[in-house]
């Protein structure tokens, strides 16, 4: 059988993208891992267009590939993904070896390209047997905030069908997942293309009764318009961590307004609240964006004092970068200079390390039930519904002496620890006897 070299790169969601076309050309193609040999029949690229330092690491990964292709070790190369999609005027004469360009949506394509006929798109080639997986349910995104090229490159929102998603979701169930990533450009505006209202709150009901699933987490939910019935998800689905990554991305209205976010600072405020007071114990994640255009010193002080006010247990952030086509592109000057973007974004990361670190350790003494992800180096590297994979810390645990079954085989496995130390990522635990 012929080779084939998948290089995912970028966010979660090309993950999916891959899963999905790997499960669809896998009888015709011994699939190598990511991190394989060098030769392979076909290496392909699945790349990421969305902010420069993704796009630079995007390019080197394809020059590599040329570079493996020019030795006599790679038979063709192949790139899709975002940034292709966004440039893909310019790539094919920049880089004429590669073999094929393909727009981010080019699934079909790919796969005729590869030789093989595409067929249902819920199946899934798991590229790990992590316990968890991410279910990408809608692409593309119907919002225009000034700073993000995503709908330029992805398109308009479309909600995968419920039944599809489903199936899907059985699929990974049986094949060992346990732990369901609700992921889209958008998870709360999901439905309301195909069913003319927002359903996200029916879906996890679906997914619930899935056998096998027994945590839902609900990553980028755009906090304008929010579904209460999503709350309700949250506060009495015992399936539904109590966790929600809810990108606010600042406070002051002057800048909400020129971010195009449909929301102020009162109404931002109001959210939180409501989210503490209706899902007790929640953990909330969130990303902010320093430097837009519109934020003087005042607005980054009154960033930072909701920061402090709000006290988010996880929070990133990321110096505001000009992306061209998008609305802030063409309507705004970058009038922040780097070196004060980068001093801003410090400066806040520090006073959220304090918030981080304090979180963690209240929870010091308390009993939690984790997911066991991996063993490694005589430890336990596991999570609670608290932190998410990728993005969060972890839970390392040391295996208790005279432990009934031999630590590798936890990988995958719930078990109940006790927290007995915290640092500004990552907590210590002990296994419950």
């Amino acid at each position: 059988m012929k080779t084939l070299q998948a290089i995912t790169l970028g966010c979660s969601k090309n993950t999916v993208d891959t899963e999905h076309l790997l499960s669809q050309v896998g009888e015709e193609y011994t699939i190598l891992p990511e991190d394989g040999g060098e030769e392979a029949d076909v290496v392909l690229l699945n790349t990421c267009g969305f902010i420069l330092d993704a796009k630079e690491e995007s390019v080197n990964a394809v020059l590599a590939a040329v570079k493996r292709k020019n030795e006599g070790k790679v038979g063709k190369v192949f790139v899709m993904g975002c940034l292709s999609q966004r440039y893909m005027s310019q790539m094919p004469a920049l880089i004429p070896e590669v073999d094929g360009w393909f727009g981010a949506r080019d699934v079909a394509p790919v796969v005729e390209a590869l030789g093989c006929t595409p067929s249902a798109a819920s199946a899934r080639y798991r590229t790990d047997d992590h316990a968890y997986a991410y279910l990408k349910i809608s692409e593309g995104c119907d919002r225009r905030c000034a700073y993000c090229a995503i709908p330029l490159i992805r398109g308009a929102h479309r909600s995968v069908p419920e039944e599809d998603l489903v199936k899907e979701a059985r699929q990974l169930a049986a094949a060992g997942v346990k732990e369901l990533i609700l992921i889209a450009q958008d998870t709360t505006y999901y439905g309301l293309d195909l069913y003319r209202r927002r359903t996200l709150s029916r879906l996890i009901d679906k997914l619930s009764e899935i056998d096998g699933i027994e945590w839902i987490r609900i990553h980028y939910s755009y906090p304008a318009d929010f579904p209460e019935d999503v709350l309700d998800q949250l506060a009495f689905n015992p399936k539904v961590c109590k966790y929600l990554d809810i990108p606010l991305q600042h406070i002051s209205d002057k800048v909400l307004s020129k971010m195009r976010r449909h929301v102020d600072g009162a109404w931002t405020r109001e959210l939180v609240r409501k989210l503490r007071e209706r899902v007790p114990g929640v953990v909330l994640r969130t990303t902010m964006i320093v430097g837009h255009p519109g934020e003087g010193p005042k607005e980054y002080e009154e960033l930072l004092d909701f920061v402090r006010e709000a006290r988010f247990e996880r929070l990133g952030a990321f110096e505001y970068s000009r992306e061209e086509g998008t609305y802030g592109a063409v309507n705004y000057r970058d009038r922040v200079p780097k070196e004060e973007k980068h001093r801003r974004l410090e400066a806040l990361m520090e006073i959220q390390s304090g918030i981080s670190l304090a979180f963690n350790r209240s929870r010091i003494g308390s009993e939690e039930r984790v997911l066991v992800d991996d063993y490694s180096d005589g430890v336990l590297v596991c999570r609670s519904m608290y932190e998410s994979p990728d993005v969060d810390g972890e839970v390392l645990v040391k295996p208790a002496d005279g432990l009934s079954v031999a630590p590798e085989s936890l990988r995958g496995r719930f078990i109940d620890v006790k927290i007995t130390g915290a640092g500004e990522y990552d907590l210590i635990g002990e296994p419950i006897k």
